[in-house]
């Protein structure tokens, strides 16, 4: 059995991360909710899990520019590929803002998708 007993909604999402001080490449988001995200790394990364880091997020739903948010390391995950991932916690930041208009975006995107498929499909509505 499966129980989520996260605070908030977790959204998969198709994004770049991007910290120098983390890796010269940027990480790929995985997923993204109000109070965190986790981030993929195809190589291995050094995370201090004391210090807190300026991410530069390119979402692929928020348009060109990046969200800047402070992030603190929760855990860190490196695979046995050689690859890496890392879980953060947002802090307050600047974008916090936009952040949270994007996850209200996509809490409404995620509605209207269910209420979709739950209604009939086609052209025409019969009543009787």
């Amino acid at each position: 059995m499966d129980f989520n007993f996260r605070k908030d909604i977790r959204f998969n999402d198709f994004g770049r991360a991007e910290c120098t001080e983390i890796s010269p490449v940027a990480g790929a988001l995985e997923d993204i909710s109000l109070s965190g995200c986790k981030v993929h790394y195809d190589a291995p990364v050094s995370i201090n899990m004391e210090n807190d880091y300026e991410i530069h997020f390119r979402l692929s739903r928020a348009g060109k520019d990046a969200l800047v948010l402070m992030c603190h390391p929760q855990w860190f995950n490196q695979k046995d590929d050689g690859s890496s991932e890392v879980g953060f916690l947002f802090l307050h930041s600047l974008d916090s803002e936009a952040l949270q208009s994007y996850i209200l975006q996509r809490q409404k995107e995620e509605m209207v998708e269910k209420f979709d498929g739950i209604m009939p499909q086609g052209d025409t509505c019969q009543f009787v």
